[in-house]
């Protein structure tokens, strides 16, 4: 974290983030009820409230996958990055609320257990317009469950960052589950075609822009770079290219690296931020350090380490410049290594 890093539990912009989701999830719901009843007067409370709660929680997780993509496209949406788990627990609170309610409301007044008459009450595995949709409600749950139980960074530090990143990427399998959940349910029994306009409008968006980002990152790691000096050192870009205070990516045989200008010299770091893997080379150096562009944390561009107190710390790389060119050793230098940096004549350090 940041050497301005004070460990308070909220500060001033986590307030206003989450002041402002709470007030976005209230007007939905107002508005979805509102809007329900207008069309259908003779829905009853309890059905709109299932939906308001099912539906709120939808339109949050399609919000939350396609964050991830926009940053990768534009800068201007990383603001939305940097609390994004408060917007995965807020929706699993409106899935709980969801699922809850719907256990109670149809499985909670007779002789069996609700959740276990819920997993054994439809026995139609085999068709698919009888499909029991609400073990893949439940399935998704779980998921979501596991994800907020553990969104909290003690989790991501006793878990390690391989293993928290493989738990959090479990949401596109839950997606895919409550795809089938809404498919498999509520369009069996509903005609309406904004309805159905609206969910293949939600997939569409989030596979497009999942491509989109994706192909974005594809190009740079699968480009050769220009040459090679013979003692390994690669040539990744012109020093004139490089910006004082600004990150750029590379790829060296499928490793990213970011480079910095930084008062005269040209350091290289291991892209990826030891929080959870944000990336360096789209962050900037302010007070003389290099800021992750997703949460904040900073790191020395000549030895890749955070400040004191901090701990954490990042490979570096051995850079020269020839010609104007800039080479980057691409063999990583263990995490923390102090190193000089090449030096750019005529610049003022």
């Amino acid at each position: 974290m940041g050497h301005a890093y004070r460990a308070v539990g909220w500060n001033r912009q986590k307030k206003r983030y989450d002041a402002a989701l709470t007030l976005g999830i209230v007007a939905y719901l107002a508005l979805f009820i509102g809007a329900s009843l207008a069309f259908d007067p003779v829905a009853s409370i309890e059905t709109l409230v299932l939906r308001a709660f099912g539906s709120a929680a939808f339109v949050l997780l399609h919000v939350i996958l396609v964050i991830g993509p926009l940053t990768r496209i534009d800068r201007r949406f990383l603001p939305l990055l940097y609390n994004r788990r408060h917007l995965g627990v807020a929706m699993f609170g409106l899935a709980f609320l969801h699922g809850g309610f719907a256990t109670l409301y149809f499985h909670g007044f007779g002789d069996t257990f609700p959740l276990v008459s819920v997993l054994s009450a439809n026995q139609h595995l085999d068709s698919l317009a009888q499909f029991p949709f609400e073990i893949l409600g439940v399935a998704a749950l779980t998921i979501f469950f596991l994800m907020a139980a553990t969104s909290h960074d003690f989790w991501l530090t006793n878990l390690s960052a391989p293993v928290w990143k493989a738990l959090h990427m479990l949401v596109y399998v839950a997606y895919l589950l409550v795809v089938g959940h809404v498919v498999l349910g509520t369009l069996q029994d509903e005609t309406s075609l904004l309805l159905q306009t609206t969910l293949g409008g939600g997939i569409a968006a989030v596979v497009l822009l999942q491509a989109w980002a994706g192909l974005i990152e594809w190009r740079p790691d699968h480009t050769r770079p220009a040459s090679a000096a013979a003692d390994g050192f690669v040539a990744v870009g012109l020093v004139n290219d490089l910006v004082e205070g600004r990150g750029v990516t590379v790829s060296l045989g499928g490793d990213r690296v970011a480079l910095f200008r930084h008062e005269g010299r040209v350091h290289a770091l291991s892209n990826a931020c030891q929080h959870q893997n944000g990336p360096l080379g789209e962050g900037r150096i302010l007070n003389g350090c290099v800021v992750c562009p997703w949460h904040g944390y900073e790191y020395r561009p000549a030895c890749g380490r955070s400040p004191e107190p901090f701990t954490e710390k990042v490979p570096t790389f051995r850079t020269r410049i020839e010609d104007g060119q800039v080479f980057v050793h691409p063999t990583p230098l263990p995490a923390g290594t102090e190193t000089e940096g090449a030096v750019i004549e005529g610049a003022s350090a």
